[in-house]
Formats: structure tokens, C-alpha cells, sequence
């Protein structure tokens, strides 16, 4: 009994199959997409590793990661609401060395979950793996910055409310209200019509963005090149035009072989999606088409503006080396959604809980006596 017990414990404390996870740039250091960033923005590398239980990488692997968004929280909402909780990225492939490694742009704050699961290429070749692994981001501090200064802002607008109606004041003959309330209540009465203009031309500028992001997307359509063919192999990139922010849009790389009509295996490749207003890059891959000569592939277009997915091929797929990569481009149509009234009903009730805090300590301040 003691024996069996040795054994089983043996076993159980005998490593298992793993996949590690590394990025660039470190977890702690990745900061969220912010818009309109006075400096390019680049995605995070995330680089997957899988390895057998001596540690050594898993040999002819296929790797299937989704990348799941900080789930929501209507409390505290991010700067993309409706990505909340849902799937960024579908991705599969195989993997000769065990690895996968992508770059992401990763949009919102908060845990990001990576669903990994790892098979044998060749049937029971290893044990298959199923893991889940996560990669917190950290709120931009210009964000808690600019938070602080708009709460002390909204504060001191209270406490001034507060500590003039709350000040020993005489009404004049003929006036409704002391001359220092009838003060303030102008100065409320401006602050109200000028949120209202904000909001009135950020509404304008919204819809003239739309327009132009409907231009734009005309404008790349037309260097749109979804097929080429080139010295016997034809190369097509096929999938959804029109992508809605939060949800996922498919896409697929096919490679034949005009002569025979069978699918060109092993032909590397490199994947760029590019947001076309400011162009940057939202994704990145180097891949190579599987046996079937494809590779599928589903990312989420956080930002409503136009973007383009180019796949580019290796000169070598022609045997010459001296020609120009082979590339292939497909213009995409994003719509955006706007955020729910309920969220900015309670950003609305933080700013005037704000205010009424100040107005409240506002209240209780002394006032000068008067002789």
C-alpha cells in the first residue's frame, strides 16, 4: 500500500504540458489603446510557447487561441463600452515549433483572457492541451490625471455653489432672489447652454465622420486587390467587407495551383490589419498556409473607423527572389456603435454627485461676519 501510494503521488506531481506566455512589452507595462494618442501606438507581441513535460517545445503542434475582453462593468465603463466582454481574436494554426506569436492591439482596460488549446498535428503524438492564461492591462495614467482634474474642477464649482447660497444674504425690494444666488444661477445657466453646444457639435462631428470614414472606405475600395495570380499559383483573400464594432469578422487566405488545381501548401505569408485614418496597425501575424493551402483566421475592429487587411507573400513563391512580394488587399467598412444612454446616464449622476458633495461641504463653510 505504501508502495501504490509512493507511485500514484509519483505521478501526480510529475510535470504536465504547458504553455508559456511571454510579451513585449511586459505585463504591467501594456497600456490600452487611447485615441487621438499624440505619439504612434503599437500592439503588443504576445509571444505563445508550448511546451512537453520535460520543457522542451512541442514539435508539429496546432494551436488555436481566442482572446477574450475584460468582461463588462457598466459601473466603471471603459473607453470602448461595447467591447466589453467580448472575443477580440479567433486564431488557428500549426505550429512545427510549438509557437505562436501575434501582435494585438489590446483596446480596453482590465483582464484579458487567452483561451489556448494545443493538439497533435499527427494523432496521439501528445497529450492534447487546454489552458487558460490572462494579461491585465493598466489604465493609462493620463486618464486618472485628467479624471482628477475634471472631479477637483466640478468640486470647487460646489463648494462655490454651496458656501454663496449658503452666506447670510438680504433681498432687496423688488428682487426674487439675493443678487449672489442670482449670480450663480446665471453662471449655471451658461455652464448648461454651453454643454449643450458640446453636445450639439460633438453629435455634428460624429456624423461628419461618418461620412468621411464612409469616403474613405470608397477611396481604399478602390486599390482593392482580393486575387492575384502569379507563375501558376493563384492567391486570394476572401471574407466579411462590412464588420460591426464588438462583434467578430472572418477571414481566409486560399492558395492553388492553376496547373494541377490543388491547393500550394507551406507558402509564408504576413498579415497586417491597418486602421486607415491614422494608420496603425490593430493586428499582426507570419504565418504559412496549411495542407489545404488556406489559413482562416476572425479579429473584432474595435475602432468604427475604415480599416484595410493586406497579406503580403513571400517572394520565394514564385523561385525567384529578386521579385516584388506578392500582395494581397481587402478595404473594410466598420460601424460603430454608440455607447448605451444607461452608461452615460451614470457617468451624468459621478459629475453631479461631484457637485453636490461640494455643494454640500459648500454649506457648512463660515462666512465673514458682517458688522
Amino acid at each position: 500500500m505504501a508502495i501504490a501510494c509512493f507511485r500514484s503521488s509519483g505521478v501526480a506531481q510529475n510535470p504536465q504540458p504547458t504553455v508559456q506566455l511571454t510579451t513585449e512589452p511586459t505585463v504591467g507595462k501594456i497600456l490600452p489603446f487611447q485615441a487621438a494618442a499624440a505619439t504612434p501606438q503599437s500592439p503588443a507581441l504576445l509571444k505563445l510557447q508550448a511546451l512537453n513535460t520535460s520543457g522542451k517545445p512541442l514539435k508539429d503542434a496546432r494551436i488555436h487561441l481566442s482572446i477574450l475582453t475584460p468582461p463588462q462593468n457598466p459601473w466603471f465603463a471603459t473607453d470602448f463600452p461595447i467591447v466589453e466582454g467580448t472575443k477580440l481574436l479567433d486564431i488557428e494554426t500549426i505550429a512545427p515549433d510549438g509557437k505562436l506569436q501575434i501582435q494585438q492591439i489590446l483596446p480596453i482596460r482590465g483582464k484579458y483572457q487567452l483561451l489556448v488549446n494545443v493538439t497533435p498535428v499527427v494523432a496521439n503524438e501528445f497529450t492534447p492541451i487546454q489552458q487558460n492564461l490572462s494579461v491585465s492591462v493598466a489604465e493609462n495614467a493620463v486618464k486618472w490625471r485628467n479624471f482628477a482634474i475634471l472631479a477637483a474642477i466640478l468640486l470647487l464649482v460646489g463648494l462655490a455653489g454651496g458656501w454663496v447660497i449658503g452666506g447670510k444674504q438680504k433681498i432687496q425690494p423688488g428682487e426674487i432672489a439675493p443678487s449672489q444666488v442670482r449670480l450663480l444661477l446665471s453662471g449655471l445657466t451658461v455652464v448648461a447652454i454651453a454643454a449643450l453646444l458640446f453636445v450639439n457639435i460633438s453629435a455634428e462631428l460624429a456624423e461628419s465622420q461618418t461620412h468621411s470614414h464612409h469616403h474613405s472606405h470608397e477611396d481604399s475600395s478602390l486599390q482593392e486587390k482580393p486575387t492575384i495570380i502569379n507563375a501558376g499559383i493563384k492567391l486570394e483573400l476572401s471574407g466579411d467587407s462590412h464588420a460591426t464594432v464588438g462583434q467578430l469578422a472572418n477571414y481566409q487566405i486560399q492558395a492553388t495551383d492553376t496547373k494541377t488545381g490543388k491547393p500550394a501548401s507551406n507558402l509564408a505569408f504576413q498579415i497586417e490589419t491597418i486602421q486607415l485614418e491614422d494608420n496603425w496597425v490593430a493586428f499582426a501575424y507570419n504565418g504559412k498556409t496549411d495542407a489545404k493551402g488556406n489559413f482562416a483566421w476572425g479579429q473584432q475592429f474595435f475602432d468604427g473607423a475604415p480599416h484595410r487587411v493586406e497579406v503580403e507573400f513571400s517572394p520565394k513563391i514564385n523561385g525567384d527572389n529578386k521579385s516584388s512580394p506578392l500582395k494581397l488587399t481587402k478595404a473594410i467598412e466598420v460601424e460603430g456603435i454608440a455607447p448605451p444612454l444607461s452608461l452615460r446616464l451614470i457617468s451624468l449622476a459621478y459629475f453631479t454627485g461631484i457637485i453636490a458633495i461640494g455643494l454640500v461641504i459648500g454649506l457648512r463653510l463660515p462666512h465673514p461676519q458682517t458688522k
